[in-house]
C-alpha cells in the first residue's frame, strides 16, 4: 500500500494540473494555411496525392522522407531486440526441438476460439494495410494488427505450431526482407522514370482495373504491413523460447 500511495499523489497531482490549465488554453478557430494545403490538395488541387485520406497523404506523399526514417528507427529498433536474442544456428535448431512441458498449450476451447479469431484478425488487419489510402488506418497499423495472430497462437498453441507450419524466425525475417525492399524500390522507382525519389504523381498510376489505390501510397502501405508483421514476429518468436531452454543455450556457449 506504502508503494501505491506516491504514485496516487503523481495522478492526483497532474489531473489537477490538467484540470486547471486546460481551459486556459488559446482555443484554435482557424485553420492553419499548411493545414489548409494539404486539405485542399489530398485529392483535389495541383498538387495532389490522389487520396481521400489526408493522414496517408500527408505521411507517404507529402513528408514521405520523414516518414521513411522513421520507420528506419523503427526497424533498427527490431534489429537490436534480434541483435540481443542472437542465436547460431545449431542453437536454432535445438530451440525448436519440443519439450514435453512446453508443447501442451492450453485448453480445447482456447484453441478453438483462437483458430477463429486469427482469421478475423489476419482479414481486418490487411483491411487496414490494404485501405489506407481512402480510409483512417495504413501499414504500419495493419501490420501491428497482424502481428496479434501469430502472439495468440503462441500463447494458446505454443510457439512450435507456428514453426511446424513453416512460419519461423527465418522465415519471419525474409517476409520482414521482402517488406523493406519493396518499399526501397517503390521510392526508387520514380528516379528511373525521370522523377524525385518517393513521387507519387504523375508517376504511378491512380486507379488500377478501375479501383482506386493512389498512385504509391497502396505499395507504401503493403509492404510496411508485411515488414511491421513480420517483424514483430520475429521478435515474439524469440521471446516465446521457454527461459529454461534459452538459459541452458547460453550457459553452453560461456563454457565452450
Amino acid at each position: 500500500m506504502k508503494r501505491l500511495v506516491p504514485l496516487i499523489i503523481m495522478l492526483i497531482t497532474i489531473f489537477g494540473l490538467a484540470y486547471h490549465i486546460t481551459p486556459k488554453l488559446p482555443q484554435q478557430t482557424e485553420l492553419r494555411p499548411l493545414g489548409e494545403f494539404y486539405l485542399e490538395n489530398s485529392y483535389f488541387g495541383d498538387y495532389s496525392a490522389k487520396s481521400p485520406e489526408v493522414v496517408t497523404s500527408i505521411l507517404w506523399d507529402y513528408r514521405g522522407l520523414d516518414t521513411l526514417f522513421e520507420t528506419s528507427v523503427f526497424f533498427i529498433a527490431i534489429i537490436g531486440s534480434l541483435t540481443l536474442f542472437r542465436l547460431n544456428k545449431k542453437q536454432e535448431e535445438e530451440a525448436k526441438q519440443k519439450t514435453k512441458e512446453f508443447r501442451v498449450g492450453l485448453t480445447l476451447v482456447i484453441k478453438s476460439v483462437t483458430r477463429i479469431i486469427v482469421v478475423m484478425i489476419l482479414a481486418v488487419s490487411a483491411s487496414i494495410a490494404l485501405h489506407g489510402h481512402l480510409t483512417p488506418g495504413g501499414g504500419f497499423q495493419g501490420g501491428s494488427a497482424l502481428a496479434i495472430a501469430p502472439l495468440l497462437i503462441i500463447v494458446a498453441y505454443s510457439k512450435y505450431a507456428l514453426e511446424e507450419n513453416g512460419l519461423d524466425k527465418t522465415m519471419a525475417l525474409i517476409l520482414r526482407s521482402v517488406g523493406l525492399l519493396g518499399m526501397g524500390l517503390v521510392a526508387l522507382i520514380p528516379l528511373l522514370s525521370g522523377g524525385f525519389i518517393m513521387q507519387n504523381q504523375p508517376i504511378f498510376p491512380v486507379e488500377l482495373g478501375g479501383q482506386l489505390v493512389s498512385g504509391s501510397l497502396i505499395y507504401y502501405n503493403f509492404f510496411e504491413f508485411l515488414a511491421v508483421g513480420a517483424g514483430f514476429t520475429a521478435v515474439f518468436l524469440l521471446l516465446a523460447i521457454p527461459e529454461k531452454i534459452f538459459k541452458k543455450l547460453l550457459r553452453r556457449e560461456a563454457n565452450e
